[in-house]
């Protein structure tokens, strides 16, 4: 089995290509669609990797990488960041653990890549 993804947007195509792109490589898939309930599911699901959209009903991308960022138990884990908002790139270079940011339209190959250099990291 390959490693466990929790994938967090709140746009269900977008959600269903990234749990269908990762699935096909083997990995473990949850998702949620909105950033309440984030941070309970990191802690239930334990995922090696979060693919994390920045706009999100509830709390917001940005917000949830610095609480994650600043939570022991998760501020090793390596995001993936999806975002529509090219400008919000330079706000998450602050966060150590953000592998990648991939725009919105993203090619599948370059979010595979982004997701195997992530969990490359981790190991």
């Amino acid at each position: 089995m390959g490693n466990k993804i929790l994938v967090v947007d709140d746009d269900p195509e977008i959600s269903s290509l990234v749990q269908y792109t990762l699935e096909s490589l083997g990995h473990e898939v949850k998702t949620c669609d909105n950033g309440r309930e984030v941070m309970d599911v990191l802690r239930s699901y334990k995922p090696q990797l979060l693919v994390l959209d920045v706009m999100l009903p509830g709390i917001d991308g940005y917000s949830l990488a610095t609480q994650i960022s600043e939570d022991p138990e998760l501020n090793t884990l390596p995001i993936v960041v999806l975002s529509a908002l090219e400008p919000s790139r330079t706000m998450f270079q602050r966060f150590s653990q953000v592998a990648a940011f991939l725009t919105k339209p993203f090619n599948t190959d370059d979010l595979m890549e982004a997701v195997k250099s992530a969990l490359a990291k981790k190991q």
